[in-house]
């Protein structure tokens, strides 16, 4: 089969023997989500970008929601689904492991006008193939309480014990994310607080970098209250005002801004994390056309306007940023993409590593991270 030849040819054209054909879909579309990316209405009847899908597809669209990237690898690992809305931590994994298809961009309408940043991610793009659409992008920010901190809070707040606004410590008021990429929150860190340990990267640590950082992490660990992966439970901790700061996403500022609780969020000077969330093929999708006119639909302009003001986030198709959402409001964070460069998005720690002749590969972080949650 040359792809190639495919190239001009309308969304899901095939080429067989030289002759091009439309392949029907086949009727349904199983997903893995973040929470948010497949909303249907439940929630404000302004954001639907399913059941439109569904209508001018005929795809029945099935949906999982996942709380982490390593839930996303085991569920992709056990098959029986097309799509994963991967984060750069989960691509490579999944991408190593066969898990997931070489994609045709060509076959995707408006590939060309995703922000070419995103496109040409190292997480995405492998031995000259393309392997994942990206969807939307944000900062892993810091989100706290107004009345607790008088001015944006640093990473200091979030590894360093803290008098708030009301004269009471920090100390069981701090939330951190139950997730191994937070070692590299508390990495990128020590690699502005102490240079001399000679971080250059937060994914790449040797290992006595890598000791430094769970010493941190560690010394956390007997202040910080709890550690968050449902985002909405993070709502509700901060609509009662159990929680002062943590780290988080669009998502659960917006949620709580529309119900007018007092969270700001800030990307520090010493910058932040990031994610990158993209359209990844189970390499035995049942699904494949519909499939790749769902990477294609939730690309147009209009629906990327819709999810990224529903989810906080920023769109991956850089026209959208001149359209505004069913609320009203501008789409395209300018804080954030004012600090891309700052941004260090999440991606799978591997042990051959560019910056020193070997790191602490991803398989340690998981297994020392989870042991840090839990007291150990």
């Amino acid at each position: 089969m040359n792809w190639n030849a495919c190239a001009g040819l309308a969304l899901l054209a095939l080429c067989v023997c030289g002759a091009a054909r439309a392949e029907p879909a086949e009727g349904l579309l199983k997903l893995i989500v973040w929470p948010g990316y497949a909303e249907r209405g439940q929630t404000d009847l302004r954001y639907d970008w399913v059941t439109p899908f569904e209508r001018e597809t005929g795809c029945k669209v099935s949906v999982r929601v996942a709380l982490n990237s390593d839930e996303m690898v085991n569920l992709m690992n056990q098959g029986g689904f097309d799509l994963v809305s991967a984060s750069g931590d989960a691509s490579l994994r999944l991408i190593f492991a066969r898990k997931v298809a070489a994609l045709d961009p060509a076959r995707v309408p408006g590939w060309e006008q995703i922000e070419p940043r995103l496109r040409q991610g190292s997480g995405l793009q492998v031995a000259g193939a393309t392997y994942g659409v990206p969807f939307v992008w944000g900062a892993n920010m810091l989100l706290y309480d107004s009345r607790q901190f008088r001015q944006a809070p640093g990473w200091s707040a979030v590894f360093e014990p803290q008098t708030l606004a009301d004269g009471q410590p920090s100390q069981g008021r701090v939330q951190m994310h139950r997730g191994p990429m937070a070692i590299a929150e508390a990495a990128l860190y020590l690699m502005k607080q102490r240079p001399a340990l000679g971080i250059v990267d937060p994914y790449e640590l040797s290992p006595t970098q890598y000791a430094q950082v769970l010493a941190l992490l560690r010394q956390q660990r007997n202040w910080v209250w709890q550690y968050w992966q449902d985002p909405e439970q993070q709502v509700h901790d901060f609509r009662q005002q159990t929680l002062a700061l943590s780290t988080g996403w669009g998502y659960t500022a917006r949620a709580l801004q529309r119900q007018g609780i007092s969270v700001r969020t800030v990307i520090p000077r010493e910058g932040a994390t990031g994610w990158v969330d993209s359209w990844m093929l189970h390499s035995q999708a049942a699904h494949p056309v519909c499939a790749y006119q769902w990477m294609a639909y939730t690309l147009r302009p209009r629906v990327q306007a819709m999810v990224a003001e529903w989810y906080g986030a920023n769109p991956a198709n850089a026209q959208a940023c001149a359209l505004r959402g069913p609320a009203g409001e501008s789409v395209c964070d300018d804080s954030q993409h004012k600090r891309f460069a700052d941004l260090h998005f999440w991606r799978t720690p591997q042990a051959n590593c560019a910056s020193q002749p070997r790191c602490v590969p991803y398989a340690t972080w998981a297994k020392d991270y989870a042991r840090i949650v839990a007291g150990r």
